[in-house]
């Protein structure tokens, strides 16, 4: 086959979307290497993760020529190049697909992340609101077969967008080969990894911590784990390290924890790259994540692929992605966050439990080869 990506975010995101749209084209790769991979891109910035790609064994990357460019190009004259290239079918990575697939008579698939932006409203401007809701819906009118990334995913998208569930696919979202690949518990005592680094990674020498990683915004609720870390005895108040980037929420959560006096029990390290935030997984004691609403919540995965204990949310994808082997609170409940927290520090039988536990649920759910013959099955199943 000749399939078709919308890889702008592949190519210019390096965040969630960017990183799913790229994990993708891996996986598809690797396991399916008969096909050929097209990537279409409007722009693309070029660096050590995208590069690549331009010369990935059975992938061609294609920019726009001409006179219309940018979104314009990707939105209305996308179908143009594909048809003309030959492409069996197109997979929209993020939430959207261009106009006049079908009039090209052009099989399509598009991945449906979530639908924060009506469950959190919220968090976005009413304008973009609009915008993604038009793009949302189109796509799910249009595409011949919806791709959710979780359950929880699904059935926003046949409250919100009225979708038959016939016409949905639930397929987990890949992570990265890399967490795959080692023996997490074999490297967990061994953190010398932190010794060379530059402050503040370098104080995580030998020294135990909890770990955060995502964006900080008042869905991800890293106020309720500041809040939660409040209520722990003080000799289990291990210092939380943050992976993330945030706004105003951030600052707000700033603001709490100097006013507090909380300031010696947070590390904040800028700019850490893909390699550290794995070594910061397989070293940390417990990894925290009471969001309150997730499409389907990665880093709850990445943790527990690398041996990490997870306290995550008892809501939205959250419970299956952490499966039966995390330990789930209502975000809303700081005093159960806390308990789990202080359970998951205190008691080493079950933490070897769940980590063990934990592992093989990963390992088995969400291994590559799984959600690759998943996607072939749905791109077969379209055409």
């Amino acid at each position: 086959m000749r399939i078709g990506f919308d890889a702008k975010r592949l190519y210019n995101n390096f965040t969630g979307l960017g990183n799913h749209s790229r994990t993708t084209i891996d996986i598809l790769t690797a396991e399916f290497p008969e096909n050929e991979y097209y990537l279409y891109t409007p722009k693309m910035r070029l660096n050590d993760v995208t590069k690549p790609y331009l010369t990935k064994e059975g992938c061609h990357t294609i920019q726009p020529h001409g006179i219309l460019k940018g979104g314009t190009w990707r939105t209305f004259r996308l179908a143009e190049r594909l048809k003309a290239d030959g492409i069996d079918l197109f997979h929209g990575l993020s939430n959207e697909i261009p106009t006049g697939l079908n009039r090209h008579g052009i099989r399509s698939v598009v991945t449906i992340h979530d639908v924060a932006f009506h469950t959190f409203p919220g968090m976005y401007h009413r304008h973009d609101r609009m915008i993604y809701d038009l793009k949302w819906r189109h796509a799910c009118k249009s595409a011949d077969r919806i791709i959710a990334i979780s359950e929880c995913t699904k059935q926003d998208v046949m409250k919100f967008y009225d979708v038959p569930e016939e016409k949905i696919d639930v397929i987990y979202q890949p992570v990265a080969p890399r967490y795959y690949e080692a023996d997490p518990l074999a490297d967990r005592t061994d953190s010398d990894f932190f010794a060379d680094k530059p402050a503040p990674l370098s104080q995580l020498h030998r020294m135990p911590y909890m770990l955060y990683v995502g964006s900080i915004n008042s869905r991800k609720n890293l106020l309720g784990i500041v809040k939660a870390m409040e209520l722990m005895p003080k000799d289990l108040q291990l210092p939380l390290v943050i992976v993330g980037n945030g706004g105003a929420y951030r600052q707000k959560v700033m603001d709490y924890i100097t006013s507090h006096g909380m300031e010696q029990r947070f590390i904040m390290p800028k700019n850490v790259d893909a390699a550290t935030i794995l070594q910061l997984y397989r070293h940390a004691e417990i990894f925290v994540y009471p969001s309150f609403y997730e499409g389907f919540g990665l880093p709850v995965v990445e943790a527990q692929l690398c041996g990490c204990p997870v306290v995550t949310s008892n809501v939205s994808s959250l419970p299956e992605a952490g499966g039966p082997f995390s330990l789930k609170a209502d975000p809303t409940n700081v005093e159960e966050i806390c308990n789990h927290m202080v359970s998951l520090i205190t008691d080493n039988e079950l933490r070897t439990r769940l980590v063990s536990g934990a592992r093989d649920y990963a390992m088995n759910t969400f291994h590559p080869s799984v959600l690759a013959q998943e996607l072939m099955t749905c791109y077969t199943r379209c055409l």
